[in-house]
């Protein structure tokens, strides 16, 4: 059974309940995914479809949905978006977060700085101390410093489905999801 689709990000906006309660709703792209591969157990080691959907006029996506059992779908067939996710349904929004570029250690960490006196009053953004003495005369790995910041996986859990609207393919979830406009974000139900 499958229990993934992929859509790209629209916009966040907002709606409202039927109590009038305001919520905050993120607009998703949806478009039939086609079958353009079926992996087995006994080739591949491991039950799983291919498909691709349109990235512009001329690309496409291509994406592996892993499978707890045999596919019974066909190659070149169609998924849609509404055979997937229902209204009301739970789910999980996994994409790249908005890339920063290089960023310092307050922005990217969330240090806090140093005293604005003390003979630092130069330096109020800086992240301190990055190391020790003779031992181990090194930086250790990992060290929070600035760096490359955004452009990373993140997964928002508890998203709930409003609505789709055949009409046009957008998808309507509760919440907000990571990523730029434009953006590849993966859903899984139920997850």
């Amino acid at each position: 059974m499958i229990d993934q689709f992929f859509a790209t990000k629209l916009a966040t906006s907002q709606t409202f309940d039927a109590k009038g309660n305001r919520l905050v709703v993120t607009r998703l792209k949806t478009q039939p995914l086609t079958i353009s591969q079926i992996k087995t157990l006994a080739k591949d080691g491991y039950w799983a479809v291919q498909v691709k959907f349109p990235k512009t006029a001329k690309n496409f996506w291509r994406r592996e949905i892993r499978l707890d059992q045999e596919s019974t779908l066909k190659l070149g067939g169609q998924i849609n978006c509404n055979d997937i996710l229902k209204p009301g349904d739970l789910l999980k929004a996994t994409g790249l977060s908005k890339g920063r570029g290089f960023s310092g250690a307050m922005k990217r960490h969330g240090f806090h700085g140093g005293p604005a006196t003390h003979g630092q009053s130069d330096r109020p953004r800086s992240p301190g101390s990055i190391g020790m003495r003779t031992t181990p005369g090194r930086v250790w790995k990992g060290k929070k410093m600035a760096g490359h910041y955004g452009m990373a996986a993140k997964a928002i859990r508890n998203l709930k489905v409003i609505n789709f609207a055949e009409a046009t393919n957008i998808l309507t979830i509760s919440g907000t999801v990571p990523g730029a406009r434009n953006s590849l974000i993966k859903l899984t139900k139920n997850a």
